[in-house]
């Protein structure tokens, strides 16, 4: 068998965790590659709606076995606090959750030096999550981070003060304290690990390899979106990991020939939590109605997401990267009451115009629309294709002929239920 991935192929927030969890019967095993507790996966079934951080959005099915990958990092207080919110709903997340010794930590300090490096920036500011996602990774580029097996290892309360001695020095010497009382923060976090160890911790990479050889479908679940990639996003307004299918393969310890479908998510317009580029972004009451009816705030911020029309540039870019074999639509229904939708089919920079993504993220550019009518249809409770408004069929082939990627599953609404499989 082969490994298929999953990923966002925009800003982030573009619905994945409802198409992993959609998806999760078809498949063995969902493994998490990349990313932390600053992604929210959404999740919304049986009307009860769920945000995992760090978990693979296969959970909710007791008989799928779900991995936290090596290029994931993790922070064990907000992952204790994802498996007791679990098990308070009666699942019993330690019978099929396994994670990979290789992924790494992050400690309060990594958090206290992101709001440092944020505050830093002043109006250069990233927009970042303050979740000590970028110091970690940063700590891992540089030797000098600690992996889940550390935990178990005897000295690991020396190897600890070694890094914290280095983060409290460059906290200090940058004239940063910390709010929090730091005695109760570190009691937290020590305490949290012993919820990692009641999981089993795995060489994972050993364990994918060997259920693709078994026979077993393995989905490879990533976190945030192509645009927000560390070396092909709109840096440096990125995320600190690879976000990419390429990513799949390194932070799952999965060889490129070994890799299957690659499923892209896409919203139906765009958004974007942060700061950075965003061509199509809209700063007037389109805007603010896409952001009301699409309740675009952060899962994992609750800060209101920037919102804009579909960008075909952008969504070619990601879909080159990737290698997109197959896509899934979401959130067409919050425009189901717009009188006209654009699309945007190239940019114009100055006196030129180009279908190519610019990597210069100062560049002044200008989106070039293509006007559709709108469908004028509530989507949520149609579960047929046959049964869409022709004028919604048409903003789909639209995506379909200009991208050459087909449409598998459109997405009608937030909970399971709402989803057409286009065949």
């Amino acid at each position: 068998m082969k490994l298929d991935i999953l990923l966002g192929l925009q800003w982030g927030d573009e619905g994945k965790g409802k198409i992993v969890d959609l998806l999760s019967p078809h498949y063995d095993v969902i493994a998490r590659f990349q990313g932390g507790p600053n992604a929210g996966h959404t999740l919304e079934f049986n009307g009860m709606k769920h945000v995992l951080h760090t978990i693979p959005s296969g959970i909710f099915h007791p008989d799928k076995i779900n991995i936290i990958g090596n290029g994931v990092v993790i922070d064990p207080v907000v992952f204790q606090k994802e498996i007791e919110s679990l098990e308070k709903i009666g699942y019993h997340p330690v019978e099929n959750l396994f994670i990979s010794k290789k992924a790494h930590l992050i400690l309060p300090t990594h958090k206290w030096l992101d709001a440092m490096l944020e505050q830093q920036k002043g109006e250069q500011k990233i927009g970042s999550t303050l979740k000590g996602i970028g110091p970690t990774y940063t700590d891992k580029t540089a030797r000098n981070g600690y992996r889940i097996s550390d935990i178990i290892t005897p000295n690991f309360l020396d190897k600890f003060s070694v890094i914290y001695k280095k983060h409290a020095d460059i906290l200090i010497k940058n004239g940063y304290s910390p709010k929090e009382e730091m005695e109760t923060v570190f009691t937290e976090w020590f305490n949290s690990l012993q919820t990692l160890l009641r999981f089993k911790l795995i060489d994972s990479e050993y364990e994918i390899n060997d259920f693709l050889t078994e026979g077993k479908r393995v989905l490879a679940e990533g976190a945030q979106g192509t645009l927000l990639d560390i070396d092909f996003g709109s840096y440096p307004f990125v995320t600190s990991s690879n976000t990419v299918a390429a990513g799949a393969c390194t932070g799952l310890g999965v060889a490129p020939n070994q890799t299957g479908k690659v499923i892209g998510i896409v919203k139906a317009y765009c958004t974007r939590v942060g700061n950075g580029p965003f061509p199509t972004e809209l700063f007037d009451e389109t805007g603010e109605q896409l952001r009301m009816q699409g309740q675009e705030f952060g899962s994992t911020t609750g800060r209101p997401r920037r919102c804009g029309w579909l960008d075909l540039v952008a969504l070619k870019y990601a879909i080159m990267l990737n290698g997109v074999t197959e896509m899934v639509l979401t959130k067409a229904d919050v425009m189901d009451n717009f009188d006209t939708i654009k699309i945007c089919t190239k940019y114009k920079i100055g006196k030129e115009t180009t279908l190519r993504f610019p990597a210069e993220t100062d560049s002044k550019v200008k989106p070039v629309y293509k006007e559709f009518e709108g469908w004028k249809q509530n989507l949520s409770e149609i579960r047929d294709y046959n049964s869409l408004p022709q004028a919604f069929k048409a903003y789909l082939s639209f995506i379909e002929k200009e991208t050459g990627i087909p449409f598998r599953i459109i997405s009608t609404g937030p909970d399971r239920e709402q989803t057409i499989i286009k065949e």
